[in-house]
């Protein structure tokens, strides 16, 4: 099982990233947002 970390960026977004995948990153306006954009690129990027 992988750890994710989300945490505010200094942009203001939202920040999701994984550290034992790196450039495995995503962000979001909130918290849910980011994280939901992380786990469907996760998803997508194993299909392929």
């Amino acid at each position: 099982m992988r750890q994710v970390l989300i945490y505010p960026g200094e942009d203001g977004y939202w920040v999701a990233e994984c550290p034992s995948l790196p450039g495995c990153i995503s962000q979001g306006k909130t918290a849910e947002c980011g994280l939901n954009d992380f786990n469907d690129k996760l998803f997508n990027s194993r299909k392929h």
